[in-house]
């Protein structure tokens, strides 16, 4: 057993953060067996206690929406809408990965400044690449993060080198599922159309067909972007709603699905992810930088939807997400300034969407309760002039304020994960 003395802040409920000043959280076999201020009695005898001092210590992040084989596009042409950036710059870049070595040294750098930020977990699309997408894998592995990662799907409407026939498309998947779809694995698979507009009918029939099958957990996008859904209007005129399309192809919450986006989902279509149980996955910086919208993120918790949030690099600029949490806020802030309509997130709100909501994906996870992984993150922000401040407020500084810098330690299930290759 392992014990750990420190501040401990969390969300068990999303309205507030519970706090725990000087108290523990006993580890065992990476599974949380007791929260509180003093210590279970009798201890067993090899049980170790570390004490953080004056340290903050918190839920490990969840970046729910990411894709790696972006990471080298960050920050650039942010002037251009989503379909035209894209074809100019995304996926130009994505067929790099054809190049293993290519893949291999961009994954790297890709997963080591997840660590360096804080997100021990992340929901991840590759490329259409097998082997690539196997590598990216196998690195989160090395590294002891968790992952569900997508090898992404496409057949139509994208160039000719990421385009794949739907046999290639079933075969890999399958591969990748027989090696790495292990119950208690950290890195699983997970099916991933990229979206209906790249997606053949017959692609988006096998890719329902290889979730149901194999009992795998589903990921794309939805409602992004209004040329986008006018081109899914298009393509399925017999669905009544962009949601509806990815259901009738057993893509929209028969198996665990994240759904990204959600800017322009209608009542039927919020209606639709609630009953389904579809994680709604808000991506801030990535909706202003491609002029795609505002997602009304508290208007989808009030009706029931389970929601994450996600950094959406490349369309999104920047991996940490606590900025991300920042950028949140911010934008439930514009629409209630603008439309007066949609009541803001709260600092205990947007934290518990990238904590215990997010964590929910991949089980118990994002919180310090009994039963819980113990997923954490070691916060030294002694140099944000803490002193003055109650713990809850020295959190905040250490949102808006702080950076990688002041991470000190970081566990996922219950290991201290130290610093991946790059």
């Amino acid at each position: 057993m392992q014990i750990y003395k420190g501040n401990f802040l969390f969300t068990p409920q999303r309205e507030s953060f519970r706090v725990i000043e000087q108290g523990y959280v006993c580890v065992q076999n990476g599974v949380i067996v007791h929260v509180g201020t003093s210590l279970p009695r009798p201890l067993p005898p090899e049980a170790e206690v570390i004490d953080f001092g004056d340290c903050l210590v918190i839920p490990a992040m969840n970046d729910m929406h990411v894709h790696a084989s972006q990471y080298r596009n960050q920050g650039i042409s942010m002037d251009l809408e989503l379909l035209t950036w894209l074809n100019t710059y995304t996926f130009p870049e994505e067929a790099k990965f054809a190049d293993t070595n290519y893949a291999r040294r961009i994954y790297r750098r890709f997963i080591h400044d997840l660590w360096r930020m804080g997100t021990m977990r992340a929901a991840v699309f590759a490329t259409i690449h097998h082997e690539s997408t196997r590598l990216l894998m196998k690195l989160f592995q090395e590294a002891g993060m968790g992952a569900v990662v997508g090898k992404v799907c496409m057949d139509r409407n994208c160039p000719e080198e990421l385009c794949e026939t739907v046999r290639e498309a079933i075969r890999a998947n399958e591969a990748l599922i027989a090696e790495f779809n292990d119950p208690q694995g950290l890195v699983r698979p997970i099916i991933t159309p990229r979206f209906i507009p790249s997606c053949s009918p017959e692609m988006l029939k096998a890719c329902g067909q290889l979730a149901s099958k194999h009992g795998i957990a589903v990921q794309s996008h939805l409602s992004e972007n209004r040329k986008e859904i006018e081109t899914v209007k298009s393509l399925e005129p017999s669905s009544t709603c962009y949601g509806d399309a990815y259901l009738r192809y057993n893509l929209f919450g028969q198996t665990p699905t994240l759904m990204a986006h959600c800017v322009y989902s209608s009542d039927e279509e919020i209606e639709l992810m609630r009953r389904q149980g579809v994680m709604a996955v808000h991506c801030p910086t990535s909706n202003l930088n491609l002029s795609s919208g505002m997602a009304a993120m508290h208007t989808l918790i009030e009706r029931g939807v389970r929601v994450a949030l996600g950094s959406d690099i490349s369309g999104g600029h920047d991996l940490n997400m606590f900025r991300v949490i920042v950028y949140a806020i911010q934008v439930s802030k514009a629409i209630k300034a603008v439309q007066g309509i949609e009541p803001q997130l709260s600092l205990p709100e947007a934290f518990w969407c990238a904590t215990k909501s997010a964590g929910s994906f991949f089980g118990q996870v994002g919180s310090f309760e009994p039963g819980y992984e113990f997923d954490a993150l070691v916060i030294d922000d002694h140099e944000l002039n803490f002193d003055r401040y109650t713990l809850e407020q020295r959190l905040e500084r250490f949102i808006y304020l702080g950076d990688d810098r002041n991470i000190i330690h970081r566990f996922c299930r219950g290991k201290e994960i130290s610093e991946p290759q790059v």
